[in-house]
């Protein structure tokens, strides 16, 4: 593997570190080169290190982009991975004139990088923005950029992260505090506390928090002092302004551009980061490297870094009074300081090594050249577009969504995926995943030409009961992948009822020409049947939800207490819904959650699964209640749902997933069934249930309610034992729509 690097060369912080000691390691496993748009420190370094490095720099932007484009073809690269604005430029025509994938590593938000200067806010920082777009894959160097990349509308399937890495392992030249402090004309003493940021002068950097920060702390603690380490010689004035405007300038340093970061921070006592925006800041592992207490802004990964209070703080970027209060405490404690900088060289060490991000980069390389592969045999973009009721905040259909791409995630992490949703946005958003507006229609054809697999995925989507329009939507969509090339698959899916003649006849046709059927129940599976569908592979699986990963119940109760739900009360979830065929429903349901209040001395919790639908409706049944009750206000995720839910005695639910949630938490639950699919899965669990219809009995469904709240215990022991079965059948389902995908 041949591995071309490429860089503007004026860098300096966190992004040369990264590419200078990632490059010199990669090079003990492929061969790479690494060309420097400009000479100085950055090349000097690099050559220095023993890095393959060249300089082009012509003085003619044409003749250097022909330079690098005879280079990649001449030295026969596979792989161009461009770092910042300049060369993500350059990049973009090489692409387009040798054919070679290009990579960026996106090192900061490219948003934010020019803001001390308009005039290359609008001349490179307008150009790196457009370049980005026409890039092939990109690299955040934290979690958080790689989502910040995909809410922008960056394709999710071509974004990588690799967090940046240090050695841990290496000795380390320290200056002796005496001659650093010569060097940098400070006095530094031993019993000094010293407080110390190490960032280039920057708008983005907050260095005006830090100083905000400073003049508080120095009410309480006079004799701190204060070390500002970085280069910037536009912004040094105005904070040095700032510095005597608050009357600290005795206790603030301006060291200026520091060569020595780490004898920096052995003779500081806390590191301190106060960014706007960070991606993963090197200044902060160095800190982690000498085992300093340390205080950030919560920004970049640095989440994936820190327990809050157990091995440093983490406070909101821009509050300078959390800044101070945190740096109060660790000046005023220094066991604490001791104590918190070793459990954070602890947990660098262990998950931010050089070592790791080496080995990381390089499978992002091979699953570049396999994914180039791949759409030079059938030019397919995505492995896989999913369909499904996405996109219209409804919880059940969420989870069967979140199951697939988590299944996927831990399992087959190099398929790609793109998602028909009503929402893109959000889906991108929630599940970080390519999404497309499911009604476009330019963009359908286009994305189903270049699809492998188009999967239906979950819930009932073959049904005329409530409309047709639905029905013959879905089947028009099976019906345009078809034609398009794609192989189908049916995703546990419920099926019916179909009830006209037309709809059967059109189902039919569609459903015998798919490759693979799976489905939620034996009742899809009769009714499979007798529309005389015979040639899929079909089997009968379970619904998604049920394999969805398990989820901590504290979030849920901390929801709880905020929403004012008393949470050291019996709490019985209610999830309704407006249903056509009962009338006076909302009083019939109220007058259901007095009864239960009463008897069971609980307290009805309203949880709505489809918002803002289900929230108006529980509204309604709220205001003839004569009892207490709550009804969360907020729409919730999947996770915090369960979360939720996972913090109460039962669960009387018409929501088909609400009640496969309990099942999932091994809740006692009632089913009110007011479709067959809700009794189907009561029966599949052996739980009880009533129809919820015009014959309609409150003395049934109380009976039933009494038997699951004297039979909890037994009943929990029964969910547990019935849950990994039906888990295995989803994964089973899913495993075999991915035959489908012949590299799988």
């Amino acid at each position: 593997m041949k591995v071309l690097h490429l860089i503007g060369g004026g860098d300096v912080g966190g992004a040369k570190s990264h590419v200078l000691s990632l490059v010199r390691q990669l090079s003990n496993h492929i061969t790479v080169k690494l060309i420097s748009l400009r000479p100085g420190p950055f090349a000097d370094d690099a050559k220095a290190m023993g890095i393959d490095t060249i300089v082009v720099r012509s003085g003619n932007i044409l003749r250097d982009i022909k330079t690098v484009i005879r280079l990649i073809q001449s030295e026969g690269y596979d792989i161009l991975h461009t770092h910042g604005a300049k060369a993500n430029m350059i990049g973009v025509f090489a692409k387009r004139h040798t054919g070679i994938p290009v990579v960026s590593t996106v090192h900061s938000d490219y948003r934010l990088d020019y803001l001390h200067s308009i005039l290359k806010m609008y001349t490179f920082g307008l150009i790196n923005t457009v370049a980005l777009r026409l890039i092939d894959y990109y690299i955040g160097v934290s979690n958080n950029y790689k989502e910040m990349l995909i809410r922008r509308g960056f394709p999710a399937h071509r974004i990588y992260t690799v967090y940046n890495g240090i050695p841990f392992d290496n000795s380390i030249d320290i200056m002796p505090k005496a001659d650093f402090a010569r060097k940098y004309g400070i006095e530094l003493n031993d019993d000094d506390v010293v407080v110390g940021i190490l960032a280039r002068l920057h708008p983005v950097k907050g260095h005006t928090v830090f100083l905000d920060a400073a003049e508080k702390v120095l009410k309480k603690f006079p004799r701190t002092k204060f070390l500002i380490g970085g280069p910037g010689d536009e912004l040094r004035p105005a904070l040095e302004k700032k510095a005597r405007q608050l009357g600290i300038s005795e206790n603030v340093f301006f060291l200026g551009a520091v060569a020595e970061n780490y004898s920096f921070l052995a003779h500081i006592d806390i590191n301190v980061l106060t960014s706007y925006s960070e991606s993963f800041p090197y200044a902060i592992l160095e800190g982690a490297r000498m085992k300093k207490a340390t205080v950030s802004s919560k920004v970049g990964g640095l989440e994936d870094l820190f327990v809050q209070g157990e091995n440093g703080f983490l406070y909101t970027p821009g509050d300078s009074d959390a800044l101070a209060e945190h740096l109060i405490t660790l000046i005023g404690d220094p066991d604490k300081r001791k104590v918190m900088g070793e459990k954070l060289y602890e947990a660098a060490r262990y998950n931010f090594s050089l070592k790791a991000m080496t080995e990381t980069q390089l499978s992002i390389y091979k699953s570049i050249l396999k994914n180039q592969a791949k759409i030079k045999k059938d030019g397919k973009e995505y492995d896989i577009a999913i369909l499904g009721y996405y996109g219209y905040r409804n919880s059940g259909d969420d989870a069967i969504l979140k199951s697939f791409i988590d299944h996927l995630k831990q399992n087959h992490k190099n398929v790609s995926v793109i998602v028909l949703s009503n929402n893109p946005s959000e889906t991108r958003r929630l599940y970080n995943v390519q999404a497309v507006y499911r009604f476009h229609p330019l963009r359908i054809p286009s994305v189903l030409s270049k699809t492998r697999l188009f999967v239906a995925g979950g819930g009932t989507l073959l049904q005329d009961d409530t409309s047709s329009r639905s029905l013959w939507y879905y089947l028009f969509m099976l019906h345009l992948a078809m034609k398009k090339g794609t192989r189908l698959a049916l995703l546990a899916n419920g099926l019916g009822p179909l009830t006209m003649k037309k709809n059967r006849k059109a189902a039919a046709s569609i459903l015998d020409r798919m490759d693979v059927i799976t489905l939620r129940d034996p009742y899809a599976f009769e009714e499979l049947k007798s529309l005389g569908v015979s040639k899929p592979v079909t089997m009968i699986a379970a619904d998604p939800a049920m394999a969805l990963t398990p989820c901590d119940h504290s979030p849920g109760l901390k929801i709880l207490s905020a929403e004012g739900v008393p949470t050291d009360k019996n709490l019985i979830a209610f999830c309704l819904r407006k249903w056509k065929k009962v009338r006076r429903s909302e009083k019939i349901l109220a007058a259901l959650a007095d009864k239960v209040a009463d008897e069971f001395n609980s307290i009805p919790l309203f949880v709505p699964m489809h918002y803002p639908d289900d929230f108006r409706f529980l509204k309604k049944v709220m205001y003839h209640m004569k009892r207490k009750g709550y009804i969360l206000q907020k729409h919730y995720s999947v996770d915090e749902t369960l979360s939720i839910l996972g913090n109460v005695k039962m669960v009387v639910g018409m929501r088909l997933h609400s009640l496969i949630y309990a099942a999932k938490l091994s809740i006692p639950m009632v089913g009110l069934a007011y479709e067959p699919k809700v009794n189907y899965f009561m029966q599949s669990i052996n739980q009880p249930y009533v129809h919820w219809n015009r014959n309609f009995s409150m003395k049934d469904l109380m009976e039933k309610i009494s038997y699951v709240w004297s039979n909890a215990s037994r009943i929990r022991s029964e969910l547990d034992e019935i849950k990994p079965v039906l888990e295995e059948k989803v994964k089973e389902a899913i495993e075999l729509t991915l035959s489908l995908l012949s590299d799988e």
